[in-house]
Order: structure tokens, then sequence, then C-alpha cells
């Protein structure tokens, strides 16, 4: 990506770049729902804080937030874009997030809260997070 130097100038091409990825996989008829898990069952996990691939996470604990990302956890809806841009130029700055919540379904994970912050890492190419793992 380049860079103007501009934080949200930045942030704001990084947030048109994601939502143009997601419209064109709708237009593929690709999978485009970010998968709602509502029968989450405990499993036996190490609880804490540690670092997760992107890739491991599968949906989402609220269905709310089916509706503003997709299954790449692209940002589909304008709604999103505040505080999408807002945690863009927090990475951009250095600033620590906290990790994200997720807990296990089967192979992988589902977000309970970070959804904005699991698409902007997605967005700025990173390949893992720090996430608070717990049971359900």
């Amino acid at each position: 990506m380049f860079k103007t130097g501009g934080a949200l100038i930045d942030a704001e091409s990084a947030f048109i770049r994601a939502r143009r990825g997601a419209r064109l996989r709708r237009l593929r008829r690709a999978r485009v729902q970010l998968p709602v898990y509502t029968n989450v069952h405990p499993v036996p996990t190490a609880a804490g804080v540690r670092e997760i691939s992107l890739d491991e996470i599968r949906g989402t604990l609220e269905p709310s937030r089916a509706n503003q990302f997709d299954g790449c956890f692209a940002p589909v809806r304008a709604s999103a874009r505040r505080r999408w841009e807002s945690l863009w130029i927090a990475e951009e700055k250095g600033v620590t997030l906290p990790p994200i919540s997720v807990v296990c379904v089967g192979d992988g994970y589902a977000v309970r809260d970070g959804h904005h912050r699991v698409s902007v890492a997605r967005a700025r190419g990173a390949v893992a997070i720090d996430a608070a793992i717990g049971a359900y």
C-alpha cells in the first residue's frame, strides 16, 4: 500500500479498499456472510492471552456483527467506518491495542469482542493477533 504520510488519508484509503474487496466477493458470489455461532459449547482450552493466527478465526458470536463484516472480516457497511479508521490510525501510530476476545469453536475461534481489530489487522496484512481465549 502506498502511504501518503497522512494517517487519516491512509486510513480512509484502506477502508475504501477493504470495502471494495468485500463488494467484489459479493459480486463473484463467493461466500460472503460472516458465520454466526449461537450454540457454542465450552471446549477445554488453555485460557489466557496468547497470539492466534487470523486464519483460525472462523466467525462471530454476535449476529449484529455478521451484518457489518463479510466472511473475510472486510467491512461491508459504512457504519463501521469511523471505528475502523480510528483503529487503523492507532496501529499506524504504534498504539498497543487490547487483545480481542474469542472462544473456541471446532478447530478455530469465534470473536466475542474485537471485530474491527480483526478487520484492520487483516487489512494491514497481519498474520496473527493477540487474543484473550475464554470459555463461553
